[in-house]
């Protein structure tokens, strides 16, 4: 499966995007998709994370109440909606695919990876 990852872009501190993650193939309802980030230096760390029918979502305690992770299983995609944007989130933006219904935080127990899409958030 390729997982295209969009969206990113520079925005000032307070403002939102919305970054769109879609995947090539593969009933997309049969896979937990999360999102997360890494900044140069740093190991790359959980943001958002949403079980097959969305009816579960975890949230990094960073990004609580500002960012929504959600998916369109018609349109093969998941979406990370920003809001409230601080230049600590500034970073690049990874998709992934996990192979069970089941989401979870561990970056290691997804299987899939899109390319990453670049987040800047000036002061």
């Amino acid at each position: 499966v390729q997982l295209q990852a969009s969206g990113g872009g520079l925005v000032q501190a307070g403002g939102s995007l919305r970054l769109s993650c879609a995947a090539s193939e593969g009933i997309f309802s049969r896979y937990a998709m999360g999102w997360f980030r890494q900044i140069p230096g740093k190991e790359r760390e959980f943001v958002a994370v949403i079980n097959w029918n969305g009816g579960t979502t975890y949230y990094a305690d960073s990004v609580k109440g500002r960012f929504t992770i959600s998916r369109d299983d018609v349109k093969n995609t998941v979406y990370l909606q920003m809001n409230n944007l601080k230049p600590e989130d500034t970073a690049l933006y990874y998709c992934a695919r996990r192979n069970s219904i089941v989401a979870v935080t561990a970056e290691d127990r997804y299987d899939s990876w899109g390319q990453g899409t670049q987040v800047t958030v000036s002061s």
